[in-house]
């Protein structure tokens, strides 16, 4: 089984999976459900028997897989994971099965919002299983020009799922973040191409050989200063972008608003996580010094990421740009983590994408089972829904308070790491980012309160509670966000090798824990 081509299965399997949905008749939609379902529930399984032959103790990455792409370039199809890489990966595919359950029936009816689809039924999920290979394989290439490829090519589905399947102005917002994602992708495409002769060695009498764009000769080469702060630039402006990061953030709100909240659900969870990785695997260990360089003004823009989102969702009228916002707010904590370069900040982060992907994925499912019902995203059209749908009420609340961070639910754990990381060594940007913790609370409980408390809304009246469908979509998130609350350990045993890899990279140790000066003068007491 060492030998089993695990991620090239993996990304092939929902890969075919789009194929044959895509050639089923359209009249056959039930069929088509059912193989969609089917094909995600596969690669979860596949996922799941790789994760538990993963070996903690072993080398950094595994279940490796190198094959000549493109030779004359240098381009391989190389893959393999690391513990961060391997956590996202298990995020995406419990994810997508899910997301098709909740969408089961919602796909032609463009987010809940009365705007005929521009496609089929079939057409939405094959966009999902497509979209789903590609995740696998950007979290999985490590070949930093196949990572590129996977990194445009998740610009395809996402796009024909806003807009052909979105609201009344699915088109702008597609648009909008086609444009803002392909500005990005430009910059690291200049970047990506300018390593190739850089990796290049030196063959005969002054002549070079071919470059190369496998990461695990890019992270050892030692590249001049000022030409690495070009590179870190035209990678980090790409991965704030699809991150996103204040002030480059302003396509997320309009994608969550008019995006179906299944596909939403995947963009914010999972998608954008492509940034905050990239981060934390590419701008650091390929440009560890340029990184070091950049690091107070990351921190400036994360800290301003994490008020300005979490300010901004106060006064949101949308549930699903509250949400989206929110989101803002927690990447900047992200991004916080991975630039404090401390052991418990990085790995607070990396766990934070995982619980983060959770937490705000039943947000939106649940927004949009409320949208589907109600017909409309407006947080005043509802009120008192938790005495007409006490289980719709309860799940909501549960992944709520996850979004603020309460103990006992995942999203603490990481965002304690990252705080108590951070303070270690930057406490300015520490002290100021738990503004956020009371921001949080306001706009999560408001909403809460404005929409499943007090009197039942008219439109409210007679609002349908769960469905057993629904149930089964939701449920096992909840579970997860609970259990992953009490238990975190077992990912952060997979996680924590691979961030101490980065940190020797970057030449960082964690900071001798501070003596108090009673202490120091007397010494330490029996």
């Amino acid at each position: 089984m060492e030998d089993f081509p695990w991620l090239s299965v993996l990304i092939a399997l929902p890969a075919l999976g789009a194929l044959l949905v895509g050639v089923l008749p359209r009249a056959g939609e039930a069929l088509v459900k059912q193989v969609a379902l089917g094909v995600s529930l596969l690669v979860a399984a596949g996922t799941v028997a790789m994760t538990a032959a993963f070996d903690t103790g072993g080398p950094r990455f595994q279940f490796e897989e190198k094959y000549d792409w493109i030779p004359q370039f240098g381009v391989h199809w190389a893959l393999g994971v690391d513990g961060v890489a391997l956590v996202l990966v298990l995020l995406s595919v419990i994810l997508v099965p899910l997301v098709i359950l909740a969408s089961w029936n919602e796909a032609d009816r463009s987010g809940g919002v009365d705007v005929p689809a521009k496609r089929s039924v079939k057409t939405y999920f094959a966009l999902l299983l497509a979209l789903e290979a590609m995740m696998i394989g950007v979290f999985a290439a490590t070949d930093v020009f196949l990572f590129y490829v996977f990194f445009e090519a998740m610009l395809i589905p996402v796009y024909f799922l806003i807009g052909s399947y979105g609201g009344a102005q699915r088109s702008y917002a597609a648009v909008k973040f086609l444009l803002y994602s392909l500005f990005g992708g430009l910059l690291m495409l200049v970047a990506v191409l300018w390593l190739y002769p850089l990796s290049a060695k030196p063959v005969g009498e002054g002549g070079l050989g071919h470059g190369t764009f496998l990461f695990s000769e890019l992270s050892t080469m030692d590249i001049d200063p000022t030409t690495a702060k070009w590179l870190f630039l035209g990678f980090f402006i790409a991965f704030a972008i699809k991150a996103p990061m204040v002030p480059v953030h302003t396509w997320l709100p309009d994608a969550a608003q008019q995006a179906p909240a299944g596909a939403l659900v995947l963009i914010v969870g999972v998608l954008d996580k492509v940034g905050t990785y990239g981060m934390l695997r590419f701008c650091l260990e390929l440009f560890p010094g340029a990184s070091k360089w950049a690091t107070p003004v990351v921190l400036g823009f994360a800290v301003l990421s994490i008020v300005y989102g979490a300010v901004l969702a106060i006064g949101q009228v949308d549930l699903k740009r509250l949400v989206a916002y929110t989101s803002i707010s927690h990447f900047g904590f992200i991004v916080l983590g991975i630039f404090a370069m401390t052991t418990a900040a990085q790995s607070g982060a990396a766990l934070y994408m995982v619980n983060h992907g959770f937490s705000t994925g039943a947000l939106f499912l649940l927004v949009g089972f409320m949208i589907v019902r109600r017909r409309s995203a407006r947080i005043g059209d509802y009120g008192g829904v938790q005495k007409v749908a006490p289980v719709l009420a309860g799940t909501f609340l549960v992944a709520g308070l996850s979004g603020l961070s309460l103990p006992g639910l995942s999203p603490f754990v990481s965002e304690f790491l990252v705080f108590t990381g951070t303070f270690a060594r930057y406490k300015v940007p520490a002290v100021i980012a738990t503004i956020a913790i009371v921001l949080a609370a306001i706009y999560i409980l408001w909403m809460y309160q404005r929409t499943m408390g007090g009197p039942v809304a008219e439109g409210a009246k007679g609002m349908k509670d769960l469905s057993g469908r629904e149930k089964l979509a939701i449920g096992p998130i909840i579970a997860i966000i609970i259990a992953l609350g009490f238990f975190p350990q077992p990912l952060l045993n997979v996680i924590n090798p691979s961030v101490e890899k980065t940190l020797v990279r970057v030449d960082q140790r964690d900071p001798a824990p501070e003596i108090t000066g009673n202490v120091a003068e007397n010494g330490a007491r029996p």
